[in-house]
């Protein structure tokens, strides 16, 4: 074998180890133009209407991080103890 079929072998070899991944990991599919992509679900419990009712007022307010968390917190708190009272 010669030097040139050597340095053409690890240079093809190289190529195939460094390259695969890239590769292996681009076949993912791009979704479609103008479709949303689903957030990822952290447990597969239902949210409660309480829940889903404090999102809406908290999306309404623009609130987002610690302010959002406290104001959800609160206000699924009251929520439930409202609907404990009735």
């Amino acid at each position: 074998m010669t030097i040139s079929s050597r340095v053409a072998a690890a240079l093809g070899a190289s190529f195939l180890l460094f390259a695969a991944p890239a590769f292996a990991q681009s076949n993912t599919a791009a979704p479609a133009a103008g479709s949303q992509m689903a957030a990822p679900a952290k447990s597969s419990k239902a949210r409660s209407p309480e829940s889903l009712e404090c999102s809406k007022q908290a999306d309404e307010k623009g609130l987002k991080g610690k302010e959002r968390k406290k104001f959800r917190r609160e206000c699924i708190k009251e929520a439930k103890g409202a609907a404990k009272k009735q």
